[in-house]
């Protein structure tokens, strides 16, 4: 396995939330693609303006094989859809102030779990749940040599 890639699902602030994790995490945003693009499915219902203005798929290429995948919810597939659904997205990173940067910017606006600290595994470890009830993990493995 070359790496793991999250998708996120949203109730129509898709864009929003990944033009936010851009920029805190930058990267680049390689496509963005809109449910009015999708060709017409034989049987299926007429797409109002709105839900062709969602997101049918959108990523945030982070660098090192790392993408950050998304879409809107909508018709069928977003009865079940609740914001924030159990999951945390982990970010290991190359140092303690990388993950202070992170931990801001993600927590800005939402809910810091546990501020950035050491921990008793040897990381300097923190959680928080962002403004779009995404939870997010971000931490730095301390080498052996400095614990």
């Amino acid at each position: 396995m070359n790496g793991l890639n999250a998708y996120l699902t949203f109730n129509g602030n898709c864009e929003e939330a990944f033009l936010f994790y851009k920029s805190v995490l930058g990267g680049a945003i390689p496509y963005v693609g809109r449910f009015s693009e999708m060709p017409p499915m034989e049987g299926a219902p007429e797409m109002t303006e709105e839900m062709g203005k969602r997101i049918m798929h959108m990523s945030l290429d982070l660098g090192n094989g790392m993408v950050l995948m998304g879409s809107d919810t909508g018709g069928e597939w977003a009865q079940n859809f609740s914001q924030g659904n159990n999951f945390s997205l982990s970010i290991n990173v190359e140092s303690d102030e990388e993950v202070d940067r992170l931990f801001a910017g993600l927590s800005d606006g939402g809910v810091p779990m546990m501020p950035p600290n050491k921990t008793f595994w040897g990381s300097y470890f923190s959680m928080c749940t962002d403004k779009f009830g995404i939870n997010w993990m971000v931490s730095h493995e301390t080498p052996k040599s400095e614990q």
